[in-house]
């Protein structure tokens, strides 16, 4: 009777959706009408011609009939039919978990909005399968049923299995100790064994690649009003040793170094690549407030890392990964670009780095559903161009990094400034050695990437402003940006000085525009002195101008000695005078500049140094040139 009434319906899914239920009901159907059915639904979606796998007539092939057929001993299937339905289920599953929402309405699909489901943008709350009611939409444990399918076709198949195979992760041990003794993929003995290692291989590859991303930017896989208090996270080259002393070497020019500058060790770039070691002792830097679960996150790291080795180990293995993921059209998975791109950059190879960004910033094109439903401008948006900075200041290519920091400032919000820790109150804390230099995952809020960024700076510039030759620009935006963090960059600040001395005159005239580190101030103060060397220094470009600014807000002052600390400034717990340098008969249009300058110590320095990048982008850059 059902039999009857399945064929007098004349809709595809609704006569697939009543022969299920035949099977279901009476499973000793499942061998005559099981693999009809399944062929006819997979028939049905290329018919029907749709863009995505995540579809009404894959869902009920992959969920509803697959296990019918499979888990039927009785159902004879060859091995080829096997993976070929392995492999829909797998590109089902794997399109579904990275799924996007609907940027019009989260509970509709409409045609136009189809292309939307795809695994480069994020899913919503609630999802709907175009033809599927929203329960039958909803799928639990996705990873769960893949992995179950994986294991019965995996038996079926005769693949070597332990029978406390629990999880993927078991699955992938398993692949390891078949490749320790199985070295020729390309003999026909072992093509189900190859079969075995690429296909579980793939499956944990995806999976890890999936919840590591899931982590870093949760907004590509969930709504935009998802209940997620995880911000995006960026992985970058670590920049801790900016502060540390310069090192030149005489005999090469300064803009051909390969070496940073902070001796830190040489990162692997993609001109001395040591393929062989992979970067694999690079140690990732995740601050504890920055991750809810930082070592699940890195272990996701370097599983899917240890995936894409073994599945690239050999030309047969390559080959065949390569056919399962060419119809996926894995290269359009923004999600997967960006593991790809952290993964080159882990390794040191900054130039394969840079073809994988520029690749990642096509697929954040500004007309992708993702920048859509993101918004234009947002950091998060920026992280091609923070990663490119990046990578181009490890290949030592310092104007370029200078550049796409500039560009990215404009994305910036000056943060609220953090109070300054005196010396005394720095921790102490011993550097560990380690083979390699470390990376950090640093959160894409302007108040992680804005020091980041000056960081960048201060280690490009540093090279052109300690170099043999003189270059007082560069020297004085170096200070400005060592007021970033201070005091650790005191001992650099010392350096600078130390060659102003030298040179026995210093010019720099945006001094006053962007020097308000009261320390700084004091020492700039005491060069001018007899005991300081009565060093020359031209720092103000208009004195008329500031003359008369100053004279009008404080007045000329005609005693011979005044305290030039503001009582504010006192009261606020600064135990500094700039009085040394300016009481003793210097010029009157210096000491007034300089306690206008004073004045401004309680400015936000945030907002002082975004405006020295934004206003002073083409000397910054002449400087690199």
């Amino acid at each position: 009777m059902l039999l009857k009434a399945t064929e007098q319906c004349f809709n595809t899914l609704e006569r697939a959706e009543m022969l299920l239920l035949l099977l279901r009901r009476f499973p000793e159907t499942v061998v005559q009408h099981g693999v009809s059915l399944g062929e006819t639904l997979l028939e049905a979606e290329s018919i029907e011609d749709q863009e995505s796998p995540v579809n009404c007539f894959r869902k009920l092939f992959v969920c509803d009939v697959l296990p019918l057929i499979i888990n039927n001993l009785d159902v004879r299937l060859p091995a080829s039919l096997l993976y070929k339905y392995l492999n829909k289920a797998a590109e089902f599953y794997i399109n579904y978990v990275t799924r996007s929402p609907q940027i019009d309405n989260p509970h509709q699909v409409t045609q136009e909005a189809s292309d939307l489901l795809s695994p480069t943008k994020r899913n919503s709350q609630k999802y709907i399968i175009e033809g599927l009611t929203e329960k039958s939409s909803q799928i639990l444990d996705p990873w769960e049923r893949l992995f179950k399918i994986l294991s019965v076709v995996g038996m079926r198949c005769e693949w070597q299995m332990d029978k406390g195979t629990r999880n993927f992760n078991d699955l992938f041990h398993r692949v390891k100790e078949l490749c320790r003794y199985i070295s020729n993929f390309d003999n026909e003995a072992h093509a189900k064994y190859k079969s075995q290692v690429v296909y579980s291989t793939t499956l944990v590859f995806f999976k890890n690649v999936f919840q590591y991303i899931s982590s870093i930017q949760p907004s590509l896989f969930q709504g935009p009003n998802a209940s997620s208090a995880q911000v995006p996270m960026v992985l970058l080259d670590d920049l801790s040793n900016v502060y540390s002393d310069v090192e030149l070497n005489p005999a090469k020019h300064v803009h051909k170094r390969r070496k940073l500058a902070e001796s830190r060790e040489k990162t692997m770039s993609s001109d001395d690549e040591d393929l062989s070691g992979k970067g694999r002792n690079r140690h990732v830097v995740v601050q504890k407030n920055d991750l809810s679960n930082p070592n699940e996150v890195l272990e996701f790291f370097k599983m899917a890392r240890e995936c894409w080795d073994l599945l690239h180990s050999s030309e047969a293995l390559d080959k065949e990964f390569s056919r399962i993921c060419l119809p996926w059209k894995t290269d359009t998975w923004l999600w997967l670009r960006i593991f790809l791109t952290d993964m080159v950059i882990y390794q040191g190879q900054h130039k394969k780095g840079i073809t994988s960004l520029h690749h990642m910033a096509a697929l954040q094109g500004p007309h992708s559903p993702t920048q859509q439903i993101i918004g234009q401008g947002t950091l998060e948006q920026q992280r091609a161009l923070i990663q490119l900075a990046s990578c181009h200041f490890s290949l030592g290519e310092y104007r370029l990094t200078c550049e796409k920091v500039l560009e990215l400032i404009n994305f910036i919000v000056p943060p609220a400034q953090e109070i300054s820790k005196s010396r005394e109150e720095l921790p102490k804390v011993k550097p560990k050695f380690r083979k390699g230099s470390d990376l950090k995952l640093l959160p894409c809020t302007s108040k992680s990437i804005m020091p980041y960024c000056l960081q960048l700076m201060l280690a490009c510039l540093k090279l052109r402003a300690f170099a043999d030759t003189r270059d007082d620009i560069a020297l004085g935006h170096v200070i400005v940006l060592l007021q970033h963090d201070w005091p650790k960059g005191e001992n650099l600040f010392l350096k600078a000085i130390g060659k102003i001395c030298q040179q026995g005159n210093f010019q720099y005239e945006n001094f006053f525009n962007y020097i308000t580190n009261i320390d700084m101030l004091e020492e700039f103060a005491y060069l001018r002195t007899q005991e300081g060397g009565k060093i020359h220094l031209e720092l103000i470009p208009n004195q008329g101008v500031l003359l008369k600014a100053s004279s009008s807000t404080l007045g000329l002052l005609q005693q011979e000695f005044i305290p030039v600390l503001q009582p504010s400034i006192a009261a606020a717990d600064r135990h500094h005078t700039v009085t040394r340098g300016i009481t003793k008969g210097v010029k009157e249009d210096f000491r007034l500049a300089m306690e206008r300058q004073v004045s401004r110590c309680a400015e936000n320095l945030m907002v002082v140094l975004h405006r020295f990048c934004l206003n002073e982008k083409i000397l910054l850059l002449q400087c690199l040139t």
